[in-house]
């Protein structure tokens, strides 16, 4: 038999069996949001973060901008995946990525780089973003090579830095539009192409779009250079089906892998020897990128401590 005080003293003891679920799902939400967030902005992440955003001084681009709404949001995981899919059809694009990227021996690491460099440029001080383009542009002159068809190429060309921006643009468009917390609309759309470009810019691409409508047509653009190529489907390969991604990761970057190809046009689809998905299809691998897109948001918005950090506007806190 239970007394009034046997009650009383259960119900206030730490961790007693009413309050534990609650007190694991939010142990575990930021354990895992955690684990998530240092994948992507890499071990230093969290003193990035804080020295990107904390750091005081004009910046490229003002709070509330168009590319901070898109570069802040958990959409990013989708369009990435399909920037890098996209980009791998530009035959010297792809041989520069498998020659000197590291894509497969450290894609954590390559990845840090790109969150901390989209970070710096669009979150960071002026000084910050100049010093992180000058760094990329530094790297870019280093890389020269040729592709399989014994074509040249040069990492700091213009015309190939125009297609990596375009189609990293195009892609994280998409996907924001798709997935993301607060959708632009045609306005904000045309915004966020004009301050990307500023970048695209700033980083030696020549003739960078500034709307919606001009990103399609640059697209276009380079439909007679763009095709299939062994390198292109290997690259595929490995993003879609041998991810180094852990197995607790696993389903949630399915989810995403699969969103970003339901996004890619139909001749992109065809050269890299993937099959065009039906309506039905579309419509599942649609739902399942905001399935994983939303999860993450919902890992993301706390830190440790339960401060709304790493959630949108600081998503990219960690760069190139």
């Amino acid at each position: 038999m239970t007394t009034t005080d046997d009650r009383t003293t259960h119900r206030s003891v730490p961790g007693a069996r009413q309050l534990r679920p609650a007190a694991w799902v939010a142990t575990a939400r930021r354990e895992v949001g955690t684990r998530l967030f240092l994948r992507v902005a890499g071990p230093d992440g969290v003193e990035q973060r804080d020295r990107i955003h904390g750091t005081p001084g004009p910046r490229w681009f003002p709070p509330g901008s168009a590319i901070r709404t898109v570069h802040g949001d958990a959409s990013m995981f989708v369009g990435g995946i399909r920037a890098l899919l996209l980009q791998s059809l530009h035959p010297a694009a792809m041989a520069a990525v498998g020659a000197h990227s590291g894509y497969r021996g450290d894609p954590w690491g390559r990845l840090a780089r790109t969150s901390t460099f989209l970070a710096e440029t669009v979150f960071g001080t002026a000084d910050d973003a100049e010093a992180a383009v000058e760094r990329v542009r530094a790297v870019h002159r280093r890389i020269r090579g040729t592709t399989p068809d014994g074509v040249a190429y040069a990492a700091d060309d213009p015309q190939l830095l125009r297609w990596v921006h375009i189609a990293e643009i195009d892609s994280f468009l998409r996907a924001h539009r798709r997935y993301g917390r607060y959708p632009l609309d045609d306005r904000g759309a045309d915004e966020y192409v004009a301050q990307a470009a500023v970048v695209g810019r700033a980083l030696g691409a020549a003739d960078v779009p500034t709307t919606v409508a001009g990103l399609a047509d640059a697209i276009e653009d380079f439909r007679p250079v763009l095709g299939p190529s062994a390198a292109a489907r290997d690259a595929a390969h490995f993003l879609l089906h041998e991810p180094p991604v852990p197995v607790t990761m696993r389903a949630g970057y399915v989810g995403l892998a699969r969103a970003a190809v339901a996004s890619l046009p139909g001749w992109a689809l065809d050269d890299l020897g993937m099959a065009r998905p039906g309506r039905l299809r579309r419509r599942v691998d649609t739902a399942a990128g905001g399935g994983a897109t939303r999860a993450i948001r919902w890992l993301l918005a706390a830190d440790a401590s339960g401060r709304v950090t790493y959630g949108d506007d600081a998503l990219a806190a960690p760069g190139r």
